[in-house]
């Protein structure tokens, strides 16, 4: 009978050599799936390696199965599936492959691994599409595959903005996408438990570098990339608006509850007192309002507010809700009801750069007897007083610097 090899043979030097190399990659490699293929690259779990892959030397072989490793490790395959179901067309896997490709090439480079020239680096990412300087240290422990996607994705910068730049870049480091989305992403039950178990895998697998004082568990507490349980914005988003919508039945003096009118008649069979009157509930046909205000200024990218945009939309539609635009700087430019079964919003260009005041926006959405308003902002502004009789939603593309003095935020970024 005739053994099928299921492991891959071309890796198996490589991974051999990685116990010694790197004890943390090489323990985070036995969770993973090494298959031989057509092409070197990751999906979910399972990694192929390609002819090219057997064609380098060792010591490269190392590197490049500890770059699909940490691919794996990160959950880039999930993430990257997760943020094209959110964004849909204008998702660029490939930028986000090229995101997450310059996060592990420098984590590993920092962890003295040799990588197959030329490689996409963080630092170089960010200093020729974003013009900005760090050290390795630094760009690890603040950029994670997500924020840097965003970053550089921004649609209207053309061939000399981020994302325009980012590709120059990656044309002159021979960039070659090797990552493919995860089916299903990670909020399925299952893709969730697998999420938890990687958290734990990697936890003690850089416990173990670290304590060997080698490869990439010499680091690994630096990598802002590793993903923390959180729950995610939408979630948190449609919980609050669910909150503040909720339209709640109110007394009515015209409409006498079922306990009077039962007590009433059985006061007139039993010849007794007739109850006090008890006022009944009147019927809910009242349509709870939405304002959705948005920040002019220039801090919320196309990419962004699309995904916001299908988001609120969905909730609107579940819960019968009006949405009320306002695009706004130092003052409302902008104002319509928008029927939230439309797939796709314009908002109507106008200029930036100027002022921003969030007392105009909050007073409109009290005027509207709004039982929400959801403002898109940097919170780079007077917030005001706060409101009565109004739920405030910060949607915030970035964690705020300083907490707004009320209302409830949601870090888009997350």
């Amino acid at each position: 009978m005739t053994e099928v090899i299921r492991h891959s043979q071309r890796a198996g030097p490589a991974l051999r050599a990685l116990a010694e190399a790197d004890p943390a990659l090489a323990a985070l490699s036995l969770w993973c799936d090494h298959r031989d293929g057509e092409d070197t690259r990751t999906g979910g779990g399972t990694i192929t390696y390609g002819p090219d892959f057997e064609a380098l030397p060792l010591h490269e072989q190392i590197g490049l199965a500890a770059h699909h490793i940490l691919h794996v490790a990160l959950r880039h395959p999930q993430r990257l599936s997760d943020l094209q179901t959110r964004l849909g067309p204008g998702f660029e896997a490939n930028l986000y492959n090229l995101a997450a490709d310059a996060l592990v090439n420098e984590a590993l480079q920092l962890a003295d691994h040799a990588l197959p020239r030329p490689a996409v680096l963080l630092t170089d990412l960010l200093s020729e599409g974003l013009g900005i300087k760090m050290t390795s240290e630094a760009a690890l422990a603040e950029w994670d595959v997500d924020r840097l996607y965003h970053a550089l994705a921004t649609r209207s910068s053309g061939v000399g903005g981020p994302i325009g730049k980012a590709w120059t870049y990656a044309r002159t480091r021979s960039f070659d996408p090797d990552l493919d989305p995860s089916p299903g992403g990670s909020d399925t039950e299952g893709e969730v438990e697998q999420a938890a178990r990687w958290r734990q895998h990697l936890t003690r697998a850089l416990d173990a570098g670290r304590q060997a004082g080698r490869g990439i568990g010499r680091i690994g507490h630096r990598i802002a990339d590793i993903p923390e349980p959180r729950t995610p914005w939408e979630l948190i988003l449609r919980r609050l608006l669910t909150q503040a919508v909720m339209v709640r039945a109110q007394p009515s003096a015209r409409r006498p509850s079922r306990r009077w009118i039962a007590g009433a008649a059985q006061a007139v069979l039993d010849d007794g007192p007739t109850p006090g009157f008890e006022p009944g509930l009147r019927p809910l046909s009242e349509v709870p309002r939405i304002a959705l205000a948005i920040d002019a200024s220039g801090s919320i990218d196309d990419a962004r507010f699309d995904l916001f945009w299908g988001e609120v939309a969905g909730i609107a539609r579940r819960l019968r809700a009006e949405i009320h635009l306002m695009v706004f700087d130092d003052d409302i430019r902008h104002r319509a009801r928008v029927d939230p079964t439309q797939s796709v919003l314009s908002v109507p260009e106008l200029p930036r750069g100027g002022g921003t005041a969030f007392v105009p926006v909050i007073r409109e959405a009290q005027r509207l007897k709004a039982s929400a308003v959801v403002v898109l902002t940097d919170l780079e502004g007077d917030p005001g007083p706060p409101p009565r009789g109004l739920s405030v939603i910060w949607a915030l593309p970035e964690p705020a610097k300083t907490a707004p003095p009320f209302g409830r935020v949601v870090d888009l970024s997350s």
